[in-house]
């Protein structure tokens, strides 16, 4: 969760190893939380925990074709979510 807009993102993952095999993605909020969501979601398949440990907000914004400073946060957030999806996943 953003706190300072209130989007609202959860990701689940099918593992297969170390690798992701499947992701969807739920959120409520803004456009570009939606389109940072959906350009994730792609970007994740077929990635391993190491790659998606060292993802960067930076390359959120260049998936999705760049974003306003206002919008910005949407691919804090999305990042955020991927390091809340590992550390309840690391313990499985």
């Amino acid at each position: 969760m953003n706190p300072a807009c209130g989007d609202i993102l959860r990701l689940s993952v099918m593992w297969e190893g170390e690798t992701v095999r499947e992701v969807r993605y739920k959120t409520r909020g803004c456009t570009a939380s939606i389109a940072a969501g959906s350009a994730l979601t792609e970007w994740m398949a077929g990635r391993s925990r190491t790659e998606l440990r060292a993802l960067k907000a930076a390359e959120v914004e260049q998936l999705v074709g760049g974003l306003t400073a206002e919008s910005k946060h949407a691919a804090v957030l999305v990042v955020d979510a991927v390091k809340a999806l590992l550390k309840v996943t690391s313990s499985s």
